[in-house]
C-alpha cells in the first residue's frame, strides 16, 4: 500500500462510477430476487466487517423506516439469529474479512436466501451466495477499497429501494443517482489542490482529527476514519453531530481538537457554537440547513449536488479520502 496508489484509486472514481451507471438497464443486479424471495422478508440480516458494516448500517436503517425488520451484524459476532426462507441475508465484503463471512453465512447455507456483494465474481465467499452481486468497481492498488465501498453502499441503497424501503433524495433514479455522484467525485478531485493543503493545514493536531457527521450519513464520518487508520495511520474517531455536545465536547475541553464536519444536521451550529467556545476548529463538508456555510468554520468544502442526502451520502467520504492521501503522501 502507498499515497500513490491511495491517489490512483481514488482518480478513478468517476470512471468506475459512470461505468457502474451505464450498465443500467442492461443489468440488472436484483433481477432474480422475485425467484429469491416469495414474498417480503419478514427480516433481513445484514453482514459485514469495518467499511462493509457501516455501508450495511445504511441500508438496514433505510428499511427499518420503510417498516422492514432490518439490522446490521459483525461478521464475527458468535449469535445465531433465527433462519428460515422469511429471513433474508445480505452479506458484504469489499475485499477483506472473506474468512469471517465464510463462518457466518455456512449457517444459513439452503436455510435462509443469500446474497452477497463483492468485489468480483470469482470471490471465494461468493459460493454461499443465492444471488452474488459484483462491485464493479475495479482493482485497487492500495488495498484500502474506497471504491469498493461506495459501490457497495450504491448497491445496497439500490436493494433497499426493490424491498420496500423510502426513496431519498435521487435514490429512485438509481442510474441517474450514481452519474450525479461520478460528476461530483470529480468536480472535489479537480478542485482538490485548492482546498486539500488548507483542509490539512486546519485540521492537523498532535491530538488526532475528529470525523463528525447526522446520523443518517454517520457511515461516512466512519469510512473516513478508516481510510485514515489504515493509510497515513493517523489517529482519528467518529461521532455523530446531535451526540457530540453531550459526548466529545469534553475532549474539545482538554486536547487541540480538529473536526472534520460533514454538514446538514439540525445540531451543527450547536456544534459550531460549543467547539468554538473550547477554541477547537473544524472543517465543514457541504450546506447546513437554512445556510450555505455552517457558522464559524474556516473552510467549508462544496461540490455539485451536496443538498441531495443521497448524493452527500455516496460523495463525501472522498474528502476525508482525499485528507487521507495527501498526509500519507507526507510521511513518506
Amino acid at each position: 500500500m502507498t499515497a500513490e496508489y491511495l491517489a490512483a484509486d481514488l482518480a478513478g472514481k468517476p470512471a468506475a462510477l459512470t461505468e457502474l451507471a451505464q450498465r443500467f438497464p442492461r443489468w440488472d443486479p436484483y433481477a432474480a430476487l422475485p425467484a429469491l424471495l416469495e414474498d417480503e422478508p419478514a427480516s433481513v440480516r445484514f453482514l459485514g466487517l469495518g467499511a462493509a458494516r457501516y455501508a450495511c448500517e445504511v441500508a438496514a436503517a433505510r428499511l427499518r423506516r420503510g417498516g422492514i425488520a432490518a439490522h446490521t451484524d459483525f461478521s464475527t459476532s458468535t449469535e445465531e439469529p433465527p433462519a428460515g426462507p422469511e429471513t433474508l441475508v445480505v452479506a458484504v465484503s469489499l475485499g477483506g474479512g472473506q474468512r469471517e463471512l465464510h463462518a457466518v453465512l455456512d449457517r444459513y447455507v439452503g436455510r435462509s436466501p443469500v446474497i452477497v456483494l463483492a468485489p468480483d465474481q470469482d470471490t471465494v465467499v461468493g459460493r454461499y451466495a443465492d444471488l452474488l452481486v459484483p462491485l464493479r468497481a475495479g482493482e485497487e492498488g492500495s488495498g484500502l477499497g474506497c471504491r469498493a465501498y461506495q459501490h457497495a453502499l450504491a448497491l445496497l441503497l439500490l436493494l433497499g429501494h426493490r424491498l420496500g424501503a423510502p426513496s431519498s433524495g435521487g435514490s429512485a433514479n438509481f442510474p441517474g443517482l450514481v452519474q450525479r455522484v461520478a460528476n461530483a467525485s470529480r468536480v472535489l478531485l479537480e478542485s482538490a489542490p485548492g482546498w486539500v493543503p488548507e483542509a490539512a493545514k486546519v485540521l492537523d493536531s498532535p491530538d488526532g482529527v475528529h470525523l463528525v457527521a447526522p446520523a443518517e450519513r454517520l457511515a461516512s464520518a466512519q469510512q473516513g476514519v478508516q481510510v485514515l487508520r489504515r493509510g497515513p495511520i493517523r489517529v482519528a474517531h467518529s461521532a455523530e453531530t446531535g451526540e457530540w455536545s453531550h459526548t466529545d465536547r469534553h475532549l474539545a475541553a482538554v486536547t487541540d481538537y480538529r473536526a472534520l464536519l460533514f454538514a446538514g444536521s439540525t445540531y451543527d451550529q450547536r456544534f459550531a457554537e460549543h467547539l468554538g467556545q473550547l477554541r477547537g476548529a473544524f472543517v465543514a463538508v457541504g450546506p447546513t440547513p437554512g445556510r450555505e456555510r455552517v457558522p464559524g468554520v474556516a473552510l467549508s468544502v462544496r461540490y455539485p449536488g451536496d443538498s441531495d442526502p443521497d448524493v452527500s451520502l455516496l460523495t463525501e467520504p472522498l474528502v476525508a479520502e482525499l485528507l487521507a492521501a495527501h498526509w500519507w503522501k507526507d510521511c513518506v
